[in-house]
C-alpha cells in the first residue's frame, strides 16, 4: 500500500508545480493539490480511530494512489489539457493519430442506422469520423452517436466542434457526462457499437468498463478500442521511450504550458496491459474475439482491439 509519506510527497510536488506555473496551469494543479490534501486529512483523521481501514490502491501514472482518488486526479488532467488536446495529439504523433483513427473507423465499418456509443470521446473526433463515414459511404443521415465522457471540459470542446458542422442541433449527435464504469443511463442491449479511443487506460477498473460495454451492446454488437500499446521491437522500443519520456512532456510544456499532465499521459501508457493481456480481459468480459483479437499499428505503438457480443 502507498504510505502517507508518498501521498504527502505527491501533494508537495503538485504545490511546487502550481507555484511555478502560469495562472491557467496553477488553477489545475491547485485542484490536484486540494484532492491530495483532502485525502491526507482523511487519513490523519482515520489514523486516530481504532476502526481505521486501508483503502485499495491503483496507479496514477507511476504513482500509487487510493482508488478513491484516481477519478478526481484523471478528471483534473483532462480539464488541464482539454483546450489543447487535439493540437497536442498532432504535435506528439506528427498527425499519425489521424491515420489511426481513420483506419479505426474503416475497421468498424458502420452500416446505415448504426447507434454508436463513443466513450471517452469528449472532443468529438471519433464521433465526427463516424457520422462522416456513414454519410459519405452510405449517404446515411440516420446514424446516431452518443459522445460520453467523464470530463465536462472535454465535452465542451466536442460540442463546440459540432457547432461548425451540419450535424449540429440534429438527433444524430448527443453528449452525455458520466463514468465509463457505470453507464447507468444507457439501457441494456441498446447500442450497435461501442468505441473508446485513448481513454480506457485512464479508467480505475478496466474490467468494469468492459462489462458495462458488453451490457449496453445489442446481441451482435461490436466493441472496439484504440489504445496505445507495447512496442515489442527492442530498437524501436528504445527510441519510442526516449521520445515518450523526454520529448512529449517537453512538447506539453511548450504547446500547452503543462508538462506534468503530459508526463502522466506517457506514464499511463506504460502501465496499461500489453496487447495479449488486454485481449484476454476483453474475452473475460464476455466478448467473442476473432483471431488474436487485436491489430498492431505503427510497430505496436497503438493497437485496435475488437470483440463481438454474440
Amino acid at each position: 500500500m502507498a504510505s502517507r509519506t508518498t501521498l504527502q510527497l505527491l501533494s508537495r510536488r503538485a504545490t511546487t508545480l502550481a507555484t511555478m506555473a502560469s495562472p491557467s496551469r496553477t488553477a489545475g494543479f491547485s485542484t490536484m493539490t486540494k484532492v491530495l490534501h483532502q485525502h491526507n486529512a482523511a487519513n490523519n483523521s482515520n489514523s486516530n480511530n481504532s476502526t481505521n481501514t486501508s483503502q485499495p490502491e491503483t496507479h496514477f501514472g507511476f504513482q500509487n494512489v487510493p482508488e478513491s482518488m484516481k477519478e478526481a486526479l484523471v478528471k483534473q488532467v483532462f480539464a488541464n489539457v482539454a483546450s489543447k488536446y487535439d493540437i497536442m495529439n498532432d504535435v506528439m504523433s506528427g498527425g499519425v493519430h489521424r491515420l489511426w483513427k481513420d483506419h479505426f473507423m474503416r475497421t468498424l465499418a458502420p452500416t446505415p442506422g448504426t447507434k454508436l456509443l463513443d466513450v471517452a470521446g469528449g472532443t468529438g473526433d471519433i464521433a465526427m469520423r463516424f457520422l462522416d463515414y456513414c454519410k459519405e459511404t452510405h449517404g446515411d443521415s440516420t446514424a446516431q452517436v452518443t459522445v460520453f465522457d467523464i470530463n465536462p471540459n472535454m465535452l465542451e470542446v466536442g460540442k463546440e466542434r459540432f457547432t461548425k458542422t451540419p450535424y449540429h442541433n440534429t438527433s444524430q449527435v448527443s453528449f452525455m457526462e458520466g463514468n465509463a464504469e457505470n453507464l447507468e443511463h444507457i439501457p441494456d442491449n441498446s447500442m450497435d457499437a461501442y468505441t473508446i479511443a485513448f481513454g480506457i487506460r485512464n479508467c480505475t477498473h478496466v474490467d468494469r468498463v468492459l462489462k458495462e460495454a458488453y451490457r449496453v451492446l445489442k446481441p451482435g454488437g461490436r466493441f472496439m478500442c484504440l489504445e496505445f500499446s507495447k512496442v515489442e521491437n527492442p530498437v524501436i522500443s528504445k527510441v519510442y521511450d526516449v521520445f515518450s519520456f523526454d520529448v512529449i512532456p517537453t512538447m506539453g510544456q511548450i504547446v500547452a504550458n503543462d508538462r506534468d499532465s503530459y508526463q502522466y499521459l506517457v506514464e499511463s501508457i506504460r502501465k496499461f496491459p500489453p496487447q495479449k493481456e488486454f485481449a484476454k480481459m476483453i474475452k473475460d468480459a464476455g466478448f467473442t474475439v476473432m483471431g488474436q483479437g487485436y491489430e498492431d499499428l505503427t510497430f505496436g505503438v497503438a493497437a485496435i482491439h475488437s470483440g463481438f457480443k454474440l
